[in-house]
């Protein structure tokens, strides 16, 4: 790909120090959040992720749904795939290896709860934020291995997915 394309350029330009792929991350975590909460589509999400029965019940159209979230998944996959391609001006394939607990970890410290039916685009973006502070500090330390990351991303998860089944089973029994 030549260095002058518009789509390189996409990748490796910038505005205020903050490159392109920020602010078009940040348009779309807004975008994603006005969905989900203003759309009857984002709470027909909501319903089948709480309960594909009860949603099928209420007479949401439930296969559909599932079809255009991972339609949607895919879509922005390869969005932040090409993003990443552009701005490194080659198709490393391997770059997001090892990941995905970093990612799991970042949606469930932002509240969204492992068998579904609750979270917020907002509490994810908070999660990717808190997660990256605490990684930025293990670094900050020195004397620690960056294996650790792992260790403690995990630890920190276990904590929060402990967290979130106790809050859910007191919010039941209230």
């Amino acid at each position: 790909m030549p260095r002058g394309s518009a789509f390189a350029e996409l990748g490796g330009g910038s505005i205020g120090g903050f490159g392109y792929p920020v602010f078009i991350a940040l348009a779309l975590f807004a975008v994603g959040g006005l969905v989900l909460q203003r759309t009857s589509f984002g709470q027909a999400l909501f319903a089948v992720g709480g309960s594909s029965d009860a949603a099928t019940l209420m007479g949401l159209p439930v296969a559909r749904t599932k079809v255009l979230v991972y339609l949607l998944s895919g879509l922005l996959a390869g969005l932040a795939g090409a993003l990443n391609a552009a701005r490194l001006s080659s198709g490393v394939t391997i770059i997001g290896v090892g990941m995905e607990l970093d990612a799991i970890a970042a949606v469930v410290i932002g509240g969204t709860l492992l068998v579904g039916g609750a979270g917020s685009v907002s509490g994810t973006l908070w999660g990717v934020l808190l997660l990256a502070v605490i990684q930025n500090l293990i670094n900050q330390i020195g004397s620690l291995n960056s294996s650790y990351q792992s260790v403690v991303s995990g630890g920190f998860l276990i904590l929060v997915v402990v967290a979130q089944r106790y809050l859910s089973a007191a919010r039941r029994s209230t």
